[in-house]
């Protein structure tokens, strides 16, 4: 992967930011998506944010050597904390995060997403969790896409100020499955939810092997329900 040939999974977050869009890309490591889409006249101006200082050191550097240090700054920062209020950003890309991490940075300076028109948002782990803060917070999701690459399933939730009940009927199932992905249900979802079923499990089996206490019948009854759900979808 490079500044000119993207993976799968970055190609498909770039495919969702509008012409002309201001982008923040926190989380950036290498800038290679910033890069990409200055280089290819999708967006005028990227910020590159990094909290780790070597991934930081290789996006200023993937920056130089692109001679694009004009239309992207690179900057070191804890999240949301590299935007400034002159920045006028338009969308922000977190993408290759947990789930949890990326709620946790988008909750930490809620303000600076005032002015912000569109989220994509890629995580590799728990995407239920995204999307319900994303319910929460009054940001509706308006699109999804499940892909596969090299093995591994990636979902790439996209969200805009608005009405966030619009996209769900059955809130506990569709935070889980995702609304549009239910309703695409694209050649991986199968694949996917399979997966995923087989290490429920194996999972809920060790728990009926454990002591029995409140918080052990608490995990078991939560991933029964999750079993539950996806086994009704797959059938």
């Amino acid at each position: 992967m490079n500044i000119e040939k993207l993976s799968k999974r970055l190609e498909t977050v770039v495919s969702f930011i509008k012409p002309n869009m201001k982008i923040a890309d926190i989380g950036s490591d290498h800038a290679y998506l910033p890069c990409y889409a200055v280089k290819k006249g999708i967006v005028p101006y990227a910020i590159a944010g990094e909290v780790v200082e070597g991934p930081y050191q290789s996006a200023l550097k993937q920056v130089e050597a692109a001679n694009l240090t004009d239309k992207i700054s690179v900057r070191k920062g804890n999240g949301l904390e590299v935007l400034q209020s002159t920045d006028q950003v338009d969308c922000i890309v977190i993408a290759g995060m947990g789930g949890a991490l990326i709620t946790e940075i988008l909750g930490a300076e809620k303000q600076k997403l005032a002015s912000v028109s569109r989220l994509i948002l890629q995580p590799n782990i728990a995407a239920e969790k995204v999307r319900k803060w994303l319910y929460e917070q009054n940001w509706q999701l308006v699109d999804e896409r499940l892909i596969e690459e090299e093995g591994k399933y990636y979902e790439i939730l996209v969200a805009e100020p608005g009405n966030p009940t619009l996209p769900y009927t059955n809130l506990s199932k569709e935070f889980l499955l995702g609304p549009y992905l239910l309703k695409k249900r694209n050649i991986h979802f199968k694949k996917k939810w399979q997966d995923e079923l087989r290490i429920w499990e194996k999972v809920l089996q060790e728990l009926n092997k454990a002591e029995k206490n409140e918080e052990t019948e608490a995990k078991k009854a939560a991933l029964i329900q999750k079993i539950k759900m996806v086994k009704e979808e797959l059938i």
